[in-house]
Parts: C-alpha cells; structure tokens; sequence
C-alpha cells in the first residue's frame, strides 16, 4: 500500500481496534495511541507519527461522528484503506466465571451489537468511552462480578481471560478505516483505485444532478455519496464522494471535469489502492 512506516497513530488507548487496525497493516510498526482523533492528525501532521489509522464508518453503526470534518482539516491524504472485522470477546478478570457476572462494560456501539448475549446472561450494561478503556478498568479492579466487552488484543494487554468469544449478535460486523499520511501517494492508474472527493455545488435546483452527470455518462461507478450542511441558514451543501478509479484515467478526469464545472469548490482527498476486502461477495 505505502512504504512501511516506522509510527502509526491511532484514537483511543492500547487494545483499541483501531490498535488492532495498525497490528494488522504495518505489523512492524510502533502503534502511538491519541485520546483524540484532532490528536491522532496533529501527530501525523507535526510528525510525531509517519501516519495514521483513522475508521472511517462501521458496517452496523454508519459513519464515525465528526470524521468528515475533521478530514479536509487535516491538511492530510488518504493514501489507503483497511476492513476490520470487529469480533467482540467477553472479558473478565482470573477466576471469573459466566454465571458469577452481574455488570459488563463497553463502548455503547459494541454493548448495542451484543444485546442478545447481555440479556441472556442477565448483566447490567454499563457504558464506557471505549471498549479498550473498558478492559482495562476491569482489569484495574480484579471484581469477578464485572466483565468487558472488547477485542482479543485488549485481553492479551490487560491480562483479562476470555469468558466467550464472537459474542456480537451479527456476525461480519466490520469497520473501514483510513490511512492518513502528509503527503500524496498515488497508486499507479493501472491499478484498481478509490478517489476521494469533497465538493460544493450551487444551491440551485439539478446542481447535484448536473454535477453527478459526468460520472453517469463517463462509466465512472460512485460507491459512496454523503451530504453534509456547511452553512448556518441550512442552505448550502456539502458532498463527500468515493468513485472507482484513478484521476490519471481518461473517463475519470473527464467526470471530474463535470463536477468542477457545475461546483464552486472540488477538493481531492485522497486516490488510494481499492483494498481487496471490496472484491468480496
């Protein structure tokens, strides 16, 4: 994807699928936890970081708030992607046994995806910033009545033993993330690729039609399209889009140039290897 790097920087505390997310990627890399994602920029922007891990959205639980905010703001590019199968374990200190639990605590996303198996073990759910964060005051306190719901890498860190694991209630739960980097790193336009694109159009009706137009006529498939508002009086949009394809390609530039024509500003994020996980299915 890029060349390997020596510090990645993610969101959250040791343990955190986002950890995980750098783990699998550059295994050889020191993952640097941030206890903000305008952290986890900032290291990579002043670098601190030579890049950073950033979810995207969630398969379940849509897109990560602020994100395509923060984005554009970073004055970073997207340089690649990651699918990351989130599989939530059930853990809990030495000793502790399934029918000794009364309370689990987690991340409220990850305590929504494993409802089931809190009600049929009758736990009180408590919600925590996040699911590592969660593992490890468990493990802080040794109470065999509390339990946390998080990854295999946060019971591995925090000494917490596995009381069950896959316990979502859907299997194939799955976070797409980003990686951040100072500088562009295109792939070469003979491979498959993802544009990432922020623009603005005038609030005049068939904009949006007339500035999508060109991917229709050009064979260029968007894969993803999201409206944000950018002004006070709820009148002005703002577009994030991910197309197929590289910018160097002829039926590409050729769309681009539609959109910039009927748009009054067009930002490239990002052009990035498609990770094989899209092929799927």
């Amino acid at each position: 994807m890029i060349p390997s790097p020596r510090t990645v920087a993610f969101q959250g505390v040791p343990g955190a699928y986002s950890n995980l997310a750098c783990r699998e990627v550059f295994p050889e890399a020191e993952a640097v936890p941030c206890k903000t994602f305008d952290a986890a920029f900032e290291a990579v922007r002043n670098g601190d970081t030579d890049v950073g891990m950033i979810p995207i959205e969630n398969s379940l639980g849509g897109r990560v708030a602020d994100i395509h905010s923060l984005i554009p703001k970073s004055g970073l590019y997207m340089v690649g992607e990651h699918f990351q199968r989130v599989e939530h374990m059930l853990l809990a200190p030495k000793g502790a046994t399934l029918e000794g639990l009364k309370r689990v605590y987690s991340h409220e996303q990850a305590l929504a995806q494993c409802r089931d198996l809190i009600a049929n073990l009758g736990l009180e759910a408590v919600v925590h910033a996040d699911t590592a964060g969660s593992a490890q005051e468990v493990a802080e306190r040794g109470d065999p009545a509390e339990a946390a719901i998080a990854s295999s890498l946060a019971a591995e860190i925090y000494g917490l033993e596995p009381l069950r694991s896959r316990v979502e209630d859907k299997i194939g739960n799955t976070t797409r993330f980003i990686v951040m980097a100072r500088q562009r790193m295109d792939p070469p336009p003979t491979d498959p690729a993802i544009t990432s694109l922020l623009f603005q159009v005038r609030s005049v009706p068939a904009a949006l039609y007339k500035a999508l137009g060109g991917f229709a006529t050009n064979g260029v498939n968007v894969v993803k399209l999201e409206s944000y508002i950018v002004d006070m009086s709820f009148t002005v949009a703002q577009f994030y889009a991910e197309i197929e394809g590289h910018p160097a390609m002829r039926e590409v530039d050729r769309a681009l140039e539609e959109v910039r024509f009927f748009s009054t500003s067009v930002k490239e994020l990002g052009v990035y290897p498609a990770h094989p996980f899209r092929r799927q299915g």
